[in-house]
């Protein structure tokens, strides 16, 4: 009798060991940059690396399978389970070239395109390998212009102490951490306002012994607020962090009364590398969305 001893796919067991290698590093460094202290820069480089030993399998996984066609050579499962693997970080690191290809080369988008809210604190971060340019540039905000051009601000038709209550609302709906504050006073004095306050009779002849003199505000706390704010102005600073890799952004939102009605701006920034990749422009977009419904009822153009 003759006794047929199918041929071993070297290739095969290769592949699913390096897939699988690939795969782990992926997911551990993907959490470790969301619940641990592994950077952004760091991240990416490690994706790069992860994706390309999942390219490797996929390569060994495909002549696997040739193998396993021509002389029926064993590993065909083990090719299989590669090209499981290999898929979850090639397909993550194919969405973000995607997206790199595809979106403008801009880190910080924001409503106002002429005049864009100015940071309380300026966020500061070590770039590592991913530099990119400390000013945002016209160029910068005209690409941001021709890809999203739907990123607008909101007037509301509402006192600018009811429009704040609802944009802190929203801002803890989706996850801001709140950083810094400047000109909160202003939606306290409207409140203070809306308070009845009780007549008091003086006869008509009578005057003040003491009337106060305004003051010019000091220059050095002047100097000391973010440029174009104006004194009615109010800014919120914060910081959001995407929900599955836990990527920082930083986020200002500036309220602006005019007139009867109160206009919201908003400004998001990627804390690391030279490109947001669509995901600062689909929150911002998300975060007015949410704060229109959380005003329904006074929402302007």
């Amino acid at each position: 009798m003759i006794k047929y001893e199918r041929p071993i796919s070297h290739a095969a067991q290769w592949a699913r060991g390096i897939a699988r290698f690939s795969c782990g590093l992926f997911l551990v460094a993907v959490l470790a940059h969301r619940f641990g202290p592994l950077t952004t820069p760091h991240l990416v480089a490690i994706v790069i690396f992860a994706a390309g030993l999942a390219a490797l399998a996929v390569l060994l996984a495909v002549i696997g399978l040739v193998r396993l066609w021509q002389v029926a050579a064993v590993g065909g499962i083990a090719s299989f389970a590669a090209l499981v693997y290999a898929a979850v970080p090639l397909g993550v690191a194919g969405l973000g070239g995607y997206a790199y290809l595809t979106k403008p080369a801009i880190y910080d988008v924001s409503t106002d395109t002429v005049t864009p809210p100015d940071w309380i604190e300026r966020p500061a971060a070590d770039q590592g390998w991913l530099p990119r340019a400390t000013m945002v540039t016209p160029q910068d905000r005209e690409a941001q212009i021709e890809a999203y051009p739907g990123l607008t601000g909101r007037r509301y038709d509402g006192a600018l102490d009811r429009v704040f209550r609802g944009v802190k609302t929203v801002a803890a709906n989706t996850g801001i951490a709140v950083v810094a504050t400047e000109g909160e006073e202003n939606a306290e004095a409207d409140l203070e306002d809306l308070a009845v306050k009780p007549e008091t009779s003086t006869p008509a002849d009578s005057q003040p012994d003491n009337v106060p003199v305004p003051m010019s505000r000091p220059t050095s706390i002047m100097a000391d607020r973010p440029a174009g704010l104006r004194a009615s102005d109010i800014l919120l600073q914060g910081e959001w962090r995407s929900p599955i890799a836990g990527f920082r952004f930083d986020v200002l939102i500036r309220l602006r009364e005019e007139a009867e009605t109160t206009f919201v701006d908003m400004r998001v920034a990627s804390r690391y590398g030279p490109h947001e990749l669509g995901l600062a422009a689909g929150f911002a977009d998300q975060f007015l969305h949410a704060l229109d419904a959380e005003l329904l009822g006074i929402a302007g153009d």
